[in-house]
């Protein structure tokens, strides 16, 4: 059974972006380095940090639960971090 993690990053314009990820070190290189592998959203807003992160115990959870947060008005998702 792998763990997959739910994340959200800060931007530098200070929006969130949210996702998820297998290997979360490996996502924030990319996210920063990448143009290719890292999100089309986050390629113009470099650097990101992450601010968030929690556990699933599968993808399909972790897609899930990314979708819940996503829903969330800015002002939740910045109480939830």
């Amino acid at each position: 059974m792998s763990i997959w993690y739910v994340y959200m990053v800060q931007c530098s314009d200070h929006t969130l972006y949210t996702g998820i990820a297998k290997d979360l070190e490996k996502r924030m290189i990319e996210h920063n380095t990448n143009d290719r592998l890292g999100a089309r959203y986050t390629k113009s807003r470099r650097p990101v940090q992450l601010v968030y992160t929690e556990e699933a115990a599968n993808r399909s959870e972790a897609t899930k639960r990314e979708l819940e947060i996503k829903r969330l008005t800015k002002i939740q998702k910045e109480l939830l971090i």
